[in-house]
């Protein structure tokens, strides 16, 4: 079988150097993720994944490049979920697949949690873990766990391999899943037997998997007619108020530019979901940057006026619909465009759809529009949306004598202005980093989305540093979310990476004491961290940090982010925020978009008369 790849390792138009040769399993999978293109891997070492550990150290020693660099070199963290998020920060930043190495029952076990935010977030990556000998599989050996069981409920896919003879097709195809479609992670799961068992090298081939290639085949190739063209042009055309609501998908389908030159042809206004900043450029005069839960209250309200929404490789998760009947109220027309059809309508019933790619889909629908010669005049929707932006822009306590979060991210932005790449944890501080920032392109914004999980940001910021040693990358951390992965600090100055970390500190779980002072009475239970005794600048300066310092001045903001970004190698700054900041706009629980709690510093309609909704335009120039 031909192999078919599309990395720069693709060898199937021509014969691998290694064809034919006798190699051990553990020296076919490092052959094969050389050819894959990688060029660094993660991964935490333990008895049923030494051989090939064994097998990287002699493929690096036998290839030592000129400079003597390693052409595959091994990433040792402090754990092994710290490996997984490094390599899913690796493939956020960089479109490509990530790889991670770790050991049988719990190195596989503690890979579990970056596994299932991968396979929420749509990230591709491949887990290749060690597992006990074959005979020994189900007899309770020592570190066995039953991981392709587990695994499987969280990944896109898992393999088991048994014979040794499939370990190399098994090891293609899983990269060939893992990026295509709608990426995710998968796991092969190799018995310490195979790794050591001798099998000739082909050089090329995958698993058939007839199924999955077909879906995905219809689903690339998935026409879409002048007549469907044609039907989403006359709802547009019937609109005064449009509007494009961008996921995630927007990135992972490379649309970007897609989205861009749609988004100017016809006039459209864009707003994101989480996962999709960056896929649109946030300090364009269309965007209207972040809907949802934490949302901007202008892009919230859009949604809430406008009446044609085009969802792009989003989902209509829970945390930008909240109440799904309530959601885009006044939209007689709902169009989606998806790679997954398992994504068209299921919240919210889609009016015009179409399953596949979303770059050509738009490609395809702007140049029918163009060819046609569809003009809409939306100029007051325009006017109307910057009255939005104008009333209900985000503010906070600019006079306050504590230090606000909001203007250390400000500070920041003025001197990064959107070219950053900027990793988070999960919480208050993700929420504030999402609104604050500018992204001017994709890929310079990763976070655990759907999952939520804390401890994510550190380790993803190293992955990223690796990916793209070119670009400032930036971690954005609060003190709660930090404490997951801290021991990933050392990491960072092992290998001597220019990461920048900023702790907000408020001394304890921000958004958890958020929730219980609006919705449990300010009953703080076990969300105060006051009487921990972390002292993170002294934890950072122990892991060789050259450059730690602890912020609490507000008089000093400027000067000290100034100094921190500018130091050429890693990084640490703790910053002791307004423990009672909070992250507004807010869309609570069971609330739709007209209960928006937008705080004391951001301008609800409430308190601003809300201008009049704009009406049909006659659009010109076609129908």
């Amino acid at each position: 079988m031909n192999a078919q790849l599309d990395t720069p390792g693709d060898i199937s138009s021509k014969i691998h150097p290694r064809a034919g040769q006798a190699l051990t399993g553990a020296d076919v999978v490092v052959q094969v993720l050389a050819d894959e293109g990688l060029d660094v891997l993660f991964g935490y070492s333990g008895g049923a994944i030494l051989p090939v550990y064994d097998a990287i150290f002699r493929h690096n020693l036998e290839n030592l490049r000129a400079d003597g660099s390693e052409p595959l070199p091994l990433i040792v963290p402090a754990n092994e979920q710290g490996a997984c998020f490094m390599a899913a920060g690796y493939a956020r930043a960089s479109g490509k697949v990530g790889a991670a190495l770790v050991t049988s029952g719990p190195g596989a076990t503690n890979a579990v949690t970056p596994v299932r935010d991968c396979t929420a977030d749509s990230i591709p990556l491949v887990v290749i873990s060690g597992q006990v000998p074959t005979a020994s599989i189900g007899t309770d050996a020592f570190q066995e766990a039953p991981i392709s069981t587990i695994m499987g409920a969280c990944a896109k896919h898992v393999f088991l391999v048994t014979d040794a003879s499939a370990l190399e097709a098994t090891l293609r195809t899983a990269f060939y899943i893992a990026r295509s479609g709608r990426p995710g992670p998968v796991v092969v799961d190799i018995p310490k037997d195979v790794q050591n068992t001798v099998v000739t090298f082909e050089g090329a081939g995958e698993l058939p998997v007839p199924g999955y290639r077909a879906r995905l085949r219809a689903i690339e190739q998935a026409p879409l007619s002048d007549a469907r063209c044609a039907e989403f042009f006359a709802a547009l055309k019937a609109s005064s108020r449009p509007l494009i609501y961008a996921g995630g998908g927007i990135i992972t389908d490379g649309a970007r530019d897609a989205l861009r030159d749609f988004a100017h042809s016809f006039g459209l206004p864009v707003t994101t979901t989480l996962m999709g900043i960056g896929g649109y450029d946030t300090t364009d005069p269309l965007a209207l940057h972040m809907l949802g839960m934490h949302g901007t209250a202008y892009a919230n309200y859009a949604v809430d006026d406008c009446d044609f929404i085009f969802a792009l490789g989003a989902r209509f998760d829970d945390r930008v619909v909240g109440v799904p009947d309530k959601f885009a109220p006044r939209a007689r027309t709902i169009a989606q465009i998806d790679i997954d059809p398992a994504e068209i309508g299921k919240v919210k019933q889609a009016d015009w759809f179409h399953t596949g790619t979303l770059r050509t889909s738009l490609e395809r629908l702007r140049a029918w529009g163009i060819a046609h010669g569809f003009q809409a005049n939306y100029s007051a929707w325009h006017e109307h949306i910057g009255q939005l932006k104008s009333r209900h822009r985000l503010d906070y306590d600019r006079q306050s004598a504590l230090i606000q979060p909001y203007a250390v991210i400000e500070a920041i932005n003025r001197i990064t202005r959107g070219h950053a790449i900027i990793s988070t944890g999960v919480g208050q501080h993700q929420m504030w980093s999402a609104q604050y920032f500018d992204f001017c392109e994709p890929r310079r914004w990763l976070t655990s989305g759907s999952m939520g999980t804390m401890g994510f940001g550190l380790p993803a910021a190293i992955g990223a540093q690796f990916a793209r040693p070119d670009l400032v990358v930036i971690d954005v951390d609060g003190d709660a979310s930090i404490r997951m992965n801290l021991g990933e600090l050392e990491t960072v100055t092992t290998y001597n990476l220019p990461v920048k970390v900023v702790v907000l500190n408020n001394v304890g779980d921000g958004m958890v004491r958020q929730w219980q002072k609006l919705f449990f009475k300010g009953r703080f239970s076990a969300s105060d961290k006051s009487l921990h005794k972390k002292d993170f600048v002294k934890a950072a300066e122990a892991d060789g940090f050259g450059w730690a310092q602890r912020l609490d001045d507000p008089a000093a903001i400027e000067s000290t982010i100034a100094q921190f970004l500018a130091f050429e190698g890693p990084a640490f700054l703790e910053v002791m925020i307004d423990p009672d900041a909070g992250v507004y706009p807010m869309v609570g629980p069971g609330a739709c978009y007209a209960q928006m709690v937008t705080g004391d510093f951001i301008a609800s309609r409430d308190e601003v008369p809300a201008a009049p909704l704009p009406t049909v335009a006659s659009p010109t120039g076609m129908f």
